[in-house]
């Protein structure tokens, strides 16, 4: 099989796939990451794929070109492109129809194209339409849709173990090919949907809009909370155990980013529109107001902390991935929050265990620091941004005596509050207005 588009799906799927004991190359048009990739290293960060990745190459199952020509010598053929959002929300499918247009004049046999790219409904139709055009094989070249539901951080397992598999197909054979293609998870026991086309395209973006739903519908009640004195990770508590809600996804604070959930859930209004039911999800625009105003509400609780101007002071911000786990800076909270404190002119020190090259990359103008203790040093305010496991540990004492003044915004409700309110900090987080208040037992001394 062939991989098309070696990004953060395409490399996660081809060396997944290779896992499960097929022969696959991937493709791109990225020189440098076709190389980097066929020594097996993946250009951005996934726990556990660079082991993946030269495994499999070692083994002889992955391997990598550049060449639609050699790749189409394939059986099955996974279209793995970004669909970016372009101006008005709609998804950009530019990059999705060159790859189709480059590969189709050397399908010259029966073969299947899959398209796993979160795209419009409709997307699989006009691709077959393309192909009937363009492949000289015609009608033995067939469309499915195979939607990824990867979270990033966890991609590797999530491929190998996922907790469905949706076969998008128009015919028994499509639906046969793909059960042989993951016949190992299905073995396993993983639950299989089998849809039509225009369903399996509809279940992905479904999926991101519930999700993305979801979290803002917890950050809603955050503010509702912080306005009448509730503690929202009482009230996430309790709507958990309520088996119609789940605890999954209700974690206030700083919201999502990434390049899925905030694209995905415009470009399904987007479409809406275009079907003439845009009010049927019209909802989903108060969902990504939401999600914004959440980090509008820390960089308030920031300049509330710096005597109400971020004009010579310094922010510490932990965190510039959107979310632990990952290098992936695309639209991520925690830098959307520094670059409006650096844009009221203060000083913001940023620091990440594995996002600060990319991070450096797009924003130069902001500092990088190599530590947390680097970061904090002579902060006025520290900002927890982003959810790595090393700022759960983080000793406020220590912290403590390293910034200029003791003050800290918890975005991700990541610290005990306890701990960092007896050490004399200024504490705050989203949703929990009455916390500092509550703490009955005396502040350690600061000497």
């Amino acid at each position: 099989m062939s991989v098309l588009g070696c990004g953060y799906l395409g490399v996660t799927h081809a060396a997944g796939m290779a896992e499960l004991g097929h022969q696959v190359i991937g493709v791109d048009v990225d020189i440098a990451k076709i190389a980097a990739l066929a020594g097996g290293r993946s250009p951005f960060f996934e726990p556990g794929l660079d082991e993946l990745i030269s495994r499999n190459i070692a083994a002889g199952r992955l391997s990598f070109t550049t060449s639609y020509e050699e790749a189409a010598a394939a059986d099955v053929h996974f279209l793995c492109v970004g669909t970016p959002q372009r101006d008005g929300g709609a998804a950009d499918m530019s990059y999705l129809d060159a790859v189709v247009e480059t590969l189709a004049p050397f399908l010259v046999k029966e073969c299947l194209i899959v398209g796993k790219s979160t795209v419009p409904v409709g997307t699989a139709a006009r691709i077959t339409s393309m192909l009937r055009v363009l492949a000289p094989a015609g009608e033995a070249v067939s469309v499915a849709w195979n939607p990824e539901f990867l979270c990033e951080g966890k991609a590797v397992s999530d491929t190998l173990h996922p907790d469905r598999l949706v076969l998008g197909v128009p015919d028994e054979r499509a639906e046969k090919v793909l059960r042989e293609v993951y016949a190992p998870i299905i073995d396993a026991g993983v639950p299989v949907v089998v849809a039509d086309l225009p369903t399996a395209e509809v279940i992905k973006t479904a999926a991101n809009s519930f999700t993305a739903t979801k979290i803002s519908f917890i950050n809603a009640i955050a503010e509702f909370c912080e306005a009448s004195g509730a503690d929202v990770t009482v009230v996430s508590e309790a709507l958990g155990y309520d088996a119609r809600i789940g605890r999954q996804f209700l974690n206030s604070g700083l919201g999502f980013g990434g390049g899925c959930l905030p694209k995905d859930i415009r470009a399904f209004q987007a479409r809406a529109y275009e079907l003439g039911v845009g009010q049927a999800l019209a909802f989903l625009a108060e969902v990504d107001a939401v999600n914004l105003r959440c980090r509008e509400r820390v960089v308030e609780y920031l300049r509330k902390q710096c005597g109400g101007a971020f004009t010579g002071r310094r922010i510490a911000v932990l965190g510039a991935a959107f979310k632990g786990g990952t290098d992936d800076i695309r639209d991520s909270p925690a830098l959307h929050v520094a670059n409006i404190v650096s844009a009221q002119e203060g000083e913001v020190a940023v620091y990440d265990p594995q996002a600060m090259s990319n991070a450096r990359r797009a924003f130069p103008h902001l500092v990088y620091e190599n530590s947390v203790l680097e970061a904090v040093r002579g902060a006025d305010a520290v900002a927890v941004l982003t959810d790595w496991p090393e700022f759960v540990t983080l000793n406020p004492y220590t912290l403590g005596d390293e910034a200029r003044s003791r003050n800290i915004v918890d975005a991700r409700h990541a610290l005990d509050p306890t701990q960092w309110l007896r050490a004399g900090w200024n504490y705050i987080a989203p949703g929990r207005p009455a916390l500092q208040a509550s703490l009955n037992e005396p502040v350690d001394s600061l000497v």
